[in-house]
């Protein structure tokens, strides 16, 4: 039975990938289709019982994490994030704090969380995912601004959020008196080592790649191979001195990308392409493990709190954050409302069902609620709503129809392609 289900995984994988253009004009994302696969899986072969080894899943969950995080660090160059560091800082120094904080009050609120749960629960919903809204990142349509707004902030936000998961993870656990998970002081230090080991790891490799690229020492076919195995190098290395590895393959990222030079967006690409199968394995993962925990705590308090963290506990935040920083109404407003929950979310609750168990099942109730409403909503309307800006001339913004997506469209494009199966 284990080889028959191993093999309906890489079947649905060979299918997606094969026919991924056709899916996608039909609407079909690769999250839906995956999530679809895993919950049949898990309702017909009942993997999460006999077939899923837990240990398994967690490894598959952490290493999409840590080729994630580090992908989309390492996309972000300092040059094109100082042409609008004013708006970035808004949003990731106010608008991803108070999105946290106001999702951390409501979900003790409404769903009579403490601190700790609800702190989970809060930064966990936080990230948003590009990837979920193709169409939005490549239409033109959308000004080049906007787009490159949601493209850093995505990039960035997860790497920022994963700290505050990890350690209320750890409050919780310590909370629970589960065994086998860092108290929360000690999450807090290895942040700060992860910090170190992930900058030093991603200067060197970042040294060290442009200089065998300049002098010819690098094989072109293997360029991205090393580069893959650095971002997990940044990450078992933070581990051997007792860090914080995830945060150590997103410091990683971003230093390695800005001083690898412009080939190094070759490598990170090939990263990115490793990140997007295992993030095919995350979804199904997903499917058979987090979905099915929905039914046990469907209420509506927990459906209420979804549909709150996709609307008022992100839009609120944006507009504070953006008041002054030169946006229209509808800027904002969509800015606002395009905030998918995607992957980060997905590996965030797979993470906190393995370490927690019964502890963390409601928790990733509302989690896999809110994704799977995002996955829905924003894949149904981010077409729509993108198009409103050539519809709608008051809402359009001179100068910015004509410029390119980014400096570099194979690095940034191609990877929201990628992620969200598009052909």
């Amino acid at each position: 039975m284990e080889s028959l289900v191993l093999s309906a995984v890489l079947f649905a994988i060979v299918a997606w990938c094969v026919l991924a253009g056709r899916f996608s004009s039909a609407g079909l994302t690769a999250p839906i289709f995956f999530v679809a696969v895993g919950f049949a899986l898990a309702t017909a072969a009942d993997p999460v019982d006999h077939h899923v080894e837990a240990e398994l899943v967690k490894v598959v969950a952490e290493v999409t994490l840590v080729w994630i995080l580090f992908a989309d660090a390492a996309s972000v160059r300092m040059r094109e994030f100082r042409r609008d560091l004013g708006t970035y800082g808004r949003l990731l120094g106010v608008g991803l704090p108070l999105t946290v904080a106001l999702g951390t009050v409501t979900a003790a609120l409404l769903l009579g969380l403490d601190v700790w749960a609800a702190l989970l629960l809060g930064a966990a919903l936080a990230p948003t995912d590009a990837a979920l809204g193709a169409s939005v990142m490549t239409d033109k349509a959308v000004p080049e601004r906007i787009r490159r707004v949601l493209n850093v902030e995505s990039g960035l936000n997860d790497g920022i959020a994963t700290p505050v998961v990890l350690l209320a993870i750890a409050g919780v656990a310590t909370a629970e008196g589960i065994a086998g998970v860092e108290d929360a002081g000690h999450a807090v230090l290895a942040l700060v080592v992860g910090v170190a080991v992930g900058g030093t790891v991603g200067a060197l490799g970042g040294v060290v790649t442009r200089r065998a690229r300049h002098l010819g020492w690098l094989s072109e076919e293997l360029g991205g191979p090393a580069v893959l195995a650095l971002a997990l190098l940044s990450y078992t290395a933070s581990l051997v001195v007792d860090g914080n590895g995830f945060v150590a393959a997103f410091v990683g990222g971003l230093v390695f990308g800005n001083l690898a030079g412009r080939g190094g967006a070759t490598e990170v690409y090939f990263v990115d392409q490793s990140a997007s199968l295992a993030a095919m394995v995350s979804w199904l993962a997903f499917g058979a493990l987090a979905v099915p925990v929905i039914g046990a705590w469907l209420s509506w308090s927990v459906v209420l709190y979804a549909v709150l963290s996709l609307t008022v506990l992100r839009m609120v935040p944006v507009a504070l954050a953006l008041l002054g920083a030169g946006l229209d109404r509808y800027d904002v407003l969509f800015v606002g409302w395009f905030g998918p929950r995607g992957l980060a979310s997905v590996i965030f609750a797979l993470l906190a069902l393995e370490d927690l168990a019964d502890a963390g099942r409601e928790l990733v109730a509302v989690i896999a609620l809110t994704v799977l409403l995002s996955v829905l909503l924003h894949g149904t309307t981010a077409g729509p709503l993108a198009r409103r800006f050539r519809a709608d001339p008051d809402v359009d913004t001179p100068g910015d129809r004509a410029s390119p997506v980014a400096s570099d469209p194979a690095a940034q494009v191609g990877r929201f392609d990628d992620r969200n199966g598009a052909d």
